[in-house]
């Protein structure tokens, strides 16, 4: 195989990832994967350098994922949350930033709740001829690549547990389902299994799901059971409350009855289909209880082990291309 390259100095969006740069992804996972198992869960491979995480928008589970990677790359972190800091006494986020920097960061981790803010952050260290890699974990509607590429290794590590590649997404089917509208971890799915060839089916309520998601390369149906129809994997995205309130959805119990996956609805998929969810899950609603806890269906645990691998391969390649 070529010796693929990596030239990445920030991950903000999976829309431009090439089919290598996911591959190099998954290979650099897969070699930090075997550390999580050891009895010593430590690498030296960051010691010195400086992770800060900036979270503007609250977020336990991506936060602590990012932090675990960076010390297990023995990394020092830092971690920010606005409740407590400057931002509400008139300080701006690219203010915060430079305070960052000014403390010898050397990679900003960023969260918010409106897009295009870790492009911005990007963009001012570069400007700045800072060396500071900026990885986004989460920007309003728009992507959450740490997220997508952590599906992504899932799915492939449930294929072939030694060498997972994209080429082992080639034609199968994948349902997404649920809000896709406001989900940043959809569109960054969507980008990146369109790249490895997967046929991706997206099903919701037409309120939650625009026709034009047809443009991403994937097929739209406003009912679950085409979507299910022999997929090899089905995805389901978590459904925020507040959809209720904007009277997006007629009530709770009519989504999961209509959109809900369970062990029911999925005998319309491939007999060895697997069930994901990025969380955190709304039991009952988006998914099954039971189908949750069947170690033989759900990928759900495989996801969050995934999720540090991934964020540690992401660490330990920007970092290598910004020194």
């Amino acid at each position: 195989m070529a010796e693929m390259t990596w030239n990445r100095h920030h991950v903000l969006s999976l829309a431009d990832f090439s089919v290598d740069e996911l591959n190099i992804v998954l290979q650099t996972a897969n070699s930090f994967k075997d550390v999580l198992y050891r009895k010593t869960k430590k690498v030296p491979t960051l010691q010195a350098r400086l992770v800060t995480n900036l979270f503007f928008e609250p977020s336990t589970r991506t936060r602590s994922s990012f932090e675990l990677a960076a010390k297990r790359l023995s990394a020092d972190v830092l971690n920010f949350s606005p409740g407590t800091s400057s931002l509400s006494k008139g300080e701006t986020i690219l203010d915060t930033a430079k305070t960052f920097l000014a403390m010898g960061a050397d990679m900003m981790v960023v969260r918010h709740q409106d897009s295009g803010v870790p492009q911005m952050i990007a963009q001012a260290m570069d400007d700045l001829g800072e060396n500071v890699g900026v990885l986004n974990a989460g920007d309003g509607f728009h992507e959450h690549p740490s997220q997508g590429l952590l599906d992504l290794f899932t799915l492939c590590t449930s294929i072939d547990p030694d060498q997972p590649a994209t080429q082992l997404l080639t034609g199968k089917k994948i349902a997404i389902v649920g809000d896709i509208l406001h989900s940043r971890v959809a569109r960054s799915n969507l980008s990146s299994l369109v790249t490895c060839g997967a046929e991706v089916h997206l099903a919701g309520p037409p309120t939650l799901l625009p026709k034009a998601f047809a443009d991403y390369g994937a097929q739209v149906h406003w009912s679950l059971d085409p979507a299910l129809e022999d997929a090899d994997f089905v995805m389901t995205l978590r459904l925020q409350h507040e959809r209720m309130s904007q009277h997006l959805i007629p009530s709770i119990r009519e989504y999961h009855q209509r959109f809900g996956i369970t062990r029911d609805r999925i005998q319309r998929c491939q007999p060895q289909v697997k069930v994901l969810h990025p969380g955190p899950v709304n039991r009952g609603v988006e998914i099954s209880s039971d189908l949750m806890d069947d170690e033989s269906l759900s990928l759900i645990p495989h996801q969050v082990t995934s999720g540090i691998a991934v964020r540690m391969a992401l660490l330990y390649l920007i970092s290598n291309h910004s020194h």
